[in-house]
C-alpha cells in the first residue's frame, strides 16, 4: 500500500477491515486524508514529526515522535505506509486494553529483546517530558524523568531484576494507567 492511488480497492478495504476496529467508510476517509498529506503514499520520519508537532506546539515532540515512528513502521523500511499507519491508529485509538499494553511495550522496548530496561523506560520519558515542556505540573516524586522511572520501576519491577517483562508491564500498567497516556492522543482524533 505504499504506492498512491485515490481509493482503497475493495480487497484493500477487506483486508484493512480485518486487521483494524474501522469499517469501510471510515477507512476511505482516513486513506483520503492520508493521501492528502502524503500524496506519495508514505510518511517518513520528518513529515511523522511535525505532525506531533502540530499538537505538541510549546514542546519539543522530535525524540518522541522518533520513538513512535519505530512502532508504526512495521516492516522496519524507514516510511509508513496507510496500512502500517491505520492499523497503529486502530490499535492505539480504539483497541483493547491488553492490545494497547502491547503496543506501549513495544515502544518502550526500544531494542526490542522483550524486556523494557530502566534506561529504555527513562529514553521514552525524557522524550515525553521534553514533548509536554512545562505545560503539565507534577507531583514532587514525580516531576523528574528519574524519578518517575524510579516510582514506575518500583512497582512494576517485581522479581527487582532491573527490567519489565510483558506481564510486569501489564499488570503494573493496570495499576498505573498513566503508562499507557501517551496513547491517548489519538483518543479525540478518532
Amino acid at each position: 500500500m505504499g504506492k498512491s492511488q485515490s481509493k482503497l480497492s475493495e480487497e484493500q478495504l477487506k483486508e484493512l477491515q480485518k486487521c483494524t476496529y474501522f469499517n469501510k467508510a471510515e477507512l476511505q476517509t482516513w486513506y483520503k486524508g492520508f493521501l492528502k498529506d502524503c500524496p506519495a503514499g508514505e510518511l517518513d520520519r520528518n513529515e511523522f514529526q511535525k505532525i506531533y508537532k502540530q499538537f505538541f506546539p510549546f514542546g519539543d515532540p522530535s525524540r518522541f515522535a522518533e520513538y513512535v515512528f519505530d512502532v508504526f513502521d512495521e516492516n522496519k523500511n524507514g516510511k509508513i505506509d496507510f496500512k502500517e499507519f491505520i492499523c497503529a491508529l486502530s490499535v492505539t485509538s480504539r483497541g483493547k486494553l491488553d492490545e494497547k499494553l502491547l503496543w506501549a511495550f513495544q515502544l518502550y522496548d526500544i531494542d526490542n529483546d522483550g524486556f523494557i530496561t530502566h534506561d529504555e523506560m527513562l529514553k521514552i520519558v525524557e522524550a515525553i517530558y521534553k514533548m509536554v515542556g512545562s505545560m503539565v505540573k507534577l507531583p514532587p516524586d514525580e516531576d523528574t524523568p528519574v524519578k518517575r522511572v524510579d516510582k514506575i520501576f518500583a512497582l512494576m519491577d517485581q522479581n527487582h531484576d532491573g527490567k519489565l517483562s510483558m506481564d510486569e508491564f501489564k499488570e503494573g500498567s493496570k495499576k498505573d494507567p498513566t503508562i499507557v497516556q501517551a496513547l491517548s492522543l489519538y483518543d479525540g482524533l478518532v
